[in-house]
């Protein structure tokens, strides 16, 4: 019999947990949530005061019937789910699920799975907080309700298969607005003058700017002229001292945009990953709100820097969490023990891993010291006055472990040192630079950046910001994607030797790295909610929803209450827009077709956005083409549309049989004999030559000659070769040859290979399986069951 059952939300965790308890503790897992809202009447009476309506999903009820088995055995059940809401609620749904005796039952937490944190949880167990539970019952009742109401209106007014979600479509609302800053833009443009000098003897080259900068080229070139024949001296030089402060330890949201900033992960990974690190016992929970460091970590974190660094780099700080909604009492995201630096294992684990040691370690560090110089230097020849700054860093405190990464692109360069100047010293001017700069349009959201202004608003949670932006990609309202620049020109205006010298240069602006962007449903969807639902989508109120679930985990307001005031006008106004709103399609008429004297016409069709020749009148069926990647059908032009009707193309004949290109699903291919061939990423479909096409067609033979092995026609059987080695190929389906016959699979027979076929598992492994699949912990997804690890299969 199991004197005490433990359970945890994680397989993972059970396992570490396991170890340091005795014989007498049993460590299960529940693989996160174990019941979840019915799909019947959406899971909620409404008319019944929102009692929800909960349901034992299929793949948790074995999951469940053994945790009762076992539960009914044991002396004491221990709650051990997260500290937070979710977690609060998840020990309320075992308690309900599995009937357990209040008297026989504990709920227990801790932010770190360490001895020490897992056997105090132990000695100081508490009661399920319920004002907790409804908080979380309230959020996830309001989003079912919100999502079943407005997503069929979105199926009759936008298009079939649409959803909508109370943050989600806030998030979008977000990327759309900035999207459409972005495109109303108009770039202004001045010039920045900066001297390059040199000071007598020395040959260091240091910089100074003119404070002013100029609106025209003739501008810019006059105060050039003037400085013809000028001398340039130093006229004051002041130098103080200034120090930087390092950043507190990390939020949910912190941590969210430094991986992204230093590691290049997404907000989902950064969780992940976080988890993983979690569960293994090395850092804190991951979800919170809170700066704070505990008494037993600040004294940790002390001795650490004073065996690493020295105790003049020590300096104890408490940090206050500014957030008015924080909504956990545990700390800031830190390393369960300061003195491991470093970790093993995977690499995108000791990566973050290195970040949080770093960043919790150096909020207790000292301020970095600096001496800041400024130089005035006067032009003998004007009154204008060039400034040169420099920084020497006198002390490195913090900096010598951690630099907090920055979101602004743009960052002019920091300053630099300077050489050895006296009051008096005249300079030796090398060149004169204008340089004609354009004015940059605000910069589109990363993940990182969005997390960050949803937490400026007050909009969502720790635990809310990687499920939001993920879903927001899965549903196809935003993409994450990399956008090429485009080419522009601008003047640059060079003084030296007294002579001036006028030139074009070219840049490349506007390149996009990892950013999001509307798609033409997302902005569709979002104008639609905006205008009939504006409640829904305003920041403040949505921010206002937030405090108000605050306010029930504190127990100042009753949940169900609080749904009753949202709903009575929420369901008037979905009544409303269902029966007196107009279906939209985004529809825009660009002008005529030049050859038939058609309407061209852009809109939202059941598959896409599309561009289209005809409106459909006199039973005449329009034509019809796609638009490319990157092209919104509120921005495309007559001129791009007219472009599209260009495919398909046949460039030629080759073999009697005509080649024709064409963009599809996969992108751009060359379509011969029936067979669909890949056109190499970076060639352009409209402009691709007859030869080239023959090119591609001969290259694609040629590796498919290579790749075939032996061929069994009759049976409709290859031997082909992998990209992990030989496999057989028979009616889509793979099947692996086994080792001992890999090395000369050409020997095979039909009969030993109709025998290895007969001998494979019934799933056989598909062609396309070339990644390894990993098990996701349940307590991540929260309430979907772990799965073993995917074996990786070669073909």
């Amino acid at each position: 019999m199991t004197k005490n059952l433990v359970i945890v939300e994680s397989p993972a965790k059970a396992k570490t947990i396991e170890g340091f308890l005795g014989k007498d503790y049993t460590v299960k897992s529940c693989f996160g949530h174990i019941r979840d809202l019915a799909k019947e009447h959406n899971g909620v009476l409404i008319d019944k005061n929102f009692t929800p309506i909960y349901e034992v999903p299929d793949d948790k009820k074995h999951v469940v019937a053994e945790l009762k088995k076992l539960a009914k055995e044991a002396d004491i059940v221990w709650l051990a789910s997260d500290e937070d809401r979710e977690g609060e609620a998840i020990s309320w749904h075992l308690a309900e699920v599995l009937k357990l005796d209040e008297k026989r039952t504990r709920r227990i937490v801790f932010h770190e799975i360490t001895k020490p944190a897992i056997l105090k949880a132990i000695d100081n167990p508490r009661s399920i907080n319920k004002n907790l539970v409804d908080a979380q019952q309230a959020r996830r009742i309001l989003d079912r309700i919100v999502g079943f109401e407005l997503s069929p209106v979105l199926w009759k007014k936008v298009k079939p298969s649409l959803s909508a979600g109370r943050v989600q479509s806030v998030s979008v609302r977000l990327i759309v607005e900035r999207e459409r800053e972005i495109v109303d833009h108009k770039p202004t443009f001045n010039y920045r003058v900066v001297a390059e000098f040199t000071n007598g003897d020395d040959k260091k080259v240091f910089k100074a700017e003119l404070p002013e900068r100029f609106n025209t080229r003739e501008e810019a070139n006059k105060f050039l002229e003037s400085c013809k024949n000028a001398n340039f001296t130093v006229n004051n030089i002041e130098t103080r001292p200034t120090k930087r402060s390092p950043a507190a330890p990390f939020t949910t949201s912190t941590l969210q945009q430094e991986a992204s900033r230093k590691l290049g992960f997404s907000v989902s990974q950064t969780m992940r990953v976080a988890q993983n690190l979690y569960e293994a016992g090395l850092i804190t929970y991951m979800r919170t709100d809170s700066v704070n460091l505990s008494d037993l970590a600040l004294g940790a974190s002390k001795k650490e820097i004073e065996t690493a660094y020295g105790s003049n780099f020590v300096h104890t700080r408490k940090y206050q969490t500014k957030s008015s909604g924080a909504q956990e009492a545990h700390e800031a995201i830190r390393p369960t023990y300061f003195n491991r630096h470093t970790i093993d294992g995977d690499s995108a684990n000791r990566k973050l891993y290195e970040l949080i040691w770093k960043r919790a370690i150096a909020s207790q560090m000292s301020d970095a010291q600096f001496e800041k110089t400024t130089v005035q230097i006067n032009i003998s020849t004007t009154n204008q006055t060039l400034v040169a700054e420099g920084e020497v860093l006198k002390f490195e405190g913090f900096l010598k472990v951690y630099l907090e990464g920055t979101d602004d692109e743009h960052d002019e360069e920091e300053a630099g040192t300077l050489p050895v100047l006296k009051n008096g010293d005249v300079l030796n001017l090398l060149q004169l630079v204008a340089t004609q700069r354009f004015s940059r349009h605000a910069a589109r959201y990363t993940e990182a950046s969005l997390v960050k202004k949803l937490e400026e608003l007050g909009i969502g949670r720790p635990s809310t910001y990687a499920p939001t932006i993920s879903t927001i990609q899965k549903r196809g309202y935003v993409e994450k994607d990399d956008r090429d620049g485009v080419e522009r020109s601008f003047d640059v205006l060079t003084l030296a030797n007294n002579t001036i010298k006028q030139e074009v240069k070219t840049e490349i602006t506007g390149a996009e790295r990892k950013k999001l962007f509307p798609s033409d449903i997302g902005m569709l969807v979002n104008d639609f909610l905006v205008e009939h639902f504006n409640a829904i989508l305003d920041y403040q109120f949505t921010a206002t929803v937030e405090e108000e679930f605050d306010k029930i985990a504190q127990g100042l307001e009753e949940w169900t209450k609080m749904l009753g005031t949202f709903y009575k006008p929420f369901h008037k106004t979905v009544e409303q827009t269902t029966t007196e709103s107009e279906r939209v399609t985004g529809e825009r008429h660009l002008g005529t077709d030049p050859k038939s004297g058609k309407p061209i016409i852009v809109r939202m069709s059941r598959f896409g956005a599309v561009a289209q020749i005809g409106d459909g009148s006199n039973d005449e069926k329009p034509q019809y083409a796609n638009l490319r990647k990157g092209q919104m059908l509120e921005k495309i032009t007559l001129e791009d549309a007219l472009e599209l009707f260009k495919l398909p193309r046949v460039t030629g004949e080759y073999e009697g049989k005509e080649m024709k290109v064409n963009i599809g699903r996969f992108g751009p291919y060359v379509l011969h004999d029936n067979k669909f061939i890949s056109i190499p990423k970076g060639e352009d479909p409209y402009e691709i030559t007859d030869k080239r096409c023959i090119e591609i067609i001969l290259a694609k033979r040629k590796a498919d000659a290579e790749k075939l092995i032996k061929d069994f026609p009759t049976h409709e059987i290859q031997i082909l070769n992998g990209r992990w080695g030989p496999y057989i190929s028979k009616a889509k389906e793979n099947f692996k040859i086994p080792k001992d016959k890999q090395g000369n699979p050409k020997a095979l027979t039909i009969d030993e290979v109709l025998a290895i076929i007969d001998a494979a598992p019934k799933t056989p492994v598909k062609a396309a399986a070339n990644k390894k699949a990993t098990a996701k912990p349940a307590a991540k997804a929260r309430g979907k069951k772990a799965s073993p690890s995917a074996k990786k299969k070669s073909k």
